[in-house]
């Protein structure tokens, strides 16, 4: 069965699946005057081609193939992802870092390397704009309250309403809200959408007549809601994609080519691709620039690069899972690795059914259980997230993401759960299914972990491998392999191992 997320439809390019459903309906209210706020910015307006306001970054050098050059791990890198940014292979690296170790999930952060490099023309900016640990909604994000900060500023996105999630949102909760689903930092979109609409200096609320705010304009996406559910999802995508080395290059506008910096990091390069899909190559250029979005995020915030948290530490292990149904029992596995949250990259979910249920959306009494110890700190209609360092904040350490669990079997909010005590029964509540199921994530202090890769899942000794595409992928154990199927038949069932739980 596959989980179909709140807001997904496909919609097709050459890198990167980007498209949500969304109903949106705009409520805003008179803007309020400002009661003396000093506003420190200066907006850019967006469309507005100013000479001069882009400064010149040095290119790269054309180096000669296989040439060792310098770099310095950044959190988050992994050998298969370098390889592809630097046009190099493993093996190429491993032999120029002769220390490492022969099993590595993550590297760690700071360490010097050589990697042997392919020149490849069209490189872009190396001019980095934000770590990475700013970009996730992780621990640099635990002492922040969007709506408060939104209310300090005069602009229009301080009388903002907008219905969504089963409530009335203001706007500084919707952006935590988005933020909060896909984990991507509400201080970025709030300098996304100052940056791009005056959101927070500007009191005059924007003009009706153009819903597209961010620029993406598809009659589907109209609203604020709906461009910033368009904006989170790009972004994950190009931050996931450059992440696990699948993002090689993509098109501006006018048609040019552009492949990231070797260098790079993940939250840039997300930021670049982002622009690259919404404005013309100028504006897209003075975007990335340090008199673009930075500049904003800066007077906003400060400067991003100053106090830089390793949010991903080096060989990054995942704790002991359990499989997420009730010991000896068995379920189908009815999804390999797929979206957490919305459409494509980050493919960081699975999905199991209760083999003895019927095809459809047919009820099950079956429990889904929780896969480790931890407290849950969010529930939701059929959402319930597993805090496993017991700190009450999914921004911080593992926590698990559990999707489609019927809302009322739940337990309730801050219970403490021991690994394979229930959590709720599965279901097809949560947006649309094609069958009764449950979805699980993981994420690790804000960042979604992918389902396959150099850390993929581990239940119980499976061990998770992706398909050719979405839903597709494998289970394997030892010589035991099982391959996702929505079918639920025989070829697909696996058991959960018989253990007492206290």
């Amino acid at each position: 069965m596959l989980s179909k997320l709140p807001f997904a439809k496909i919609i097709l390019s050459k890198y990167i699946t980007v498209s949500m459903v969304i109903a949106v309906i705009i409520t805003a209210c008179s803007p309020r005057q400002p009661s003396g706020i000093s506003i420190p910015l200066s907006p850019t307006t967006i469309g507005e081609e100013e000479e001069g306001v882009i400064s010149p970054l040095p290119t790269r050098p054309l180096y000669s193939p296989g040439e060792e050059v310098d770099y310095t791990v950044q959190p988050g890198d992994n050998l298969p992802a370098l390889a592809s940014h630097f046009n190099t292979t493993i093996e190429e690296i491993r032999k120029s870092n002769p220390f490492l170790p022969e099993v590595l999930t993550t590297l760690p952060p700071g360490m010097p390397m050589k990697i042997p490099i392919y020149y490849e023309a069209l490189w872009g900016s190396k001019y980095q704009i934000i770590p990475d640990s700013l970009f996730v909604n992780g621990p640099a994000q635990t002492n922040f309250d969007s709506e408060k900060f939104v209310r300090e500023y005069p602009g229009w996105l301080k009388d903002f309403t907008h219905y969504s999630g089963s409530k009335t949102r203001s706007g500084g909760e919707l952006v935590e809200y988005i933020a909060t689903n896909f984990s991507i930092s509400p201080r970025l979109l709030l300098a996304m959408l100052e940056y791009q609409t005056g959101a927070l200096s500007n009191p005059t609320p924007p003009d009706p007549d153009n819903p597209y705010l961010l620029g993406y304009r598809n009659p589907g996406y109209k609203g604020l809601n709906a461009q910033l559910v368009w904006a989170a999802n790009t972004l994950n995508n190009a931050y996931y994609d450059w992440r696990m080395g699948q993002l090689e290059s993509y098109d501006l506008l006018d048609g040019q080519m552009e492949i990231p910096d070797p260098w790079q990091n993940a939250g840039t390069v997300a930021l670049h691709f982002y622009y690259s899909r919404i404005l013309n190559p100028h504006e897209y250029k003075n975007a990335i620039s340090e008199s673009g979005l930075m500049k904003t995020y800066s007077d906003l915030f400060g400067d991003p690069w100053t106090n830089v948290q390793n949010h991903i530490p080096g060989s990054l292990i995942q704790p002991e899972f359990k499989l997420p149904f009730e010991p000896g029992k068995v379920w189908a596995y009815t999804g390999g690795p797929h979206s957490g949250w919305g459409v494509g990259e980050p493919f960081a979910a699975l999905d199991f059914a209760a083999s003895n249920v019927a095809s459809g959306c047919a009820p099950s009494d079956e429990w889904v259980t929780a896969v480790a110890d931890g407290i849950l700190v969010r529930t939701d209609t059929a959402t319930a997230v597993l805090d496993l360092d017991n700190d009450g904040d999914e921004r911080t350490g593992w926590v698990i993401f559990y999707l489609h669990l019927k809302t009322d079997t739940i337990p309730r909010l801050g219970s403490y759960l021991k690994a394979g005590q229930p959590i709720g029964n599965p279901s097809c509540e949560g947006g649309s299914s094609t069958g009764t199921h449950v979805h699980i994530a993981r994420k690790y202090n804000g960042e979604w972990i992918p389902a396959y890769g150099p850390l993929s899942f581990n239940l119980e000794g499976w061990i998770s491998d992706k398909g050719d595409k979405a839903y597709e992928g494998t289970l394997s154990r030892y010589n035991h392999v099982v391959r996702a199927c929505v079918c639920s038949d025989q070829r697909s069932n696996i058991q959960s191992q018989v253990v007492r739980v206290e």
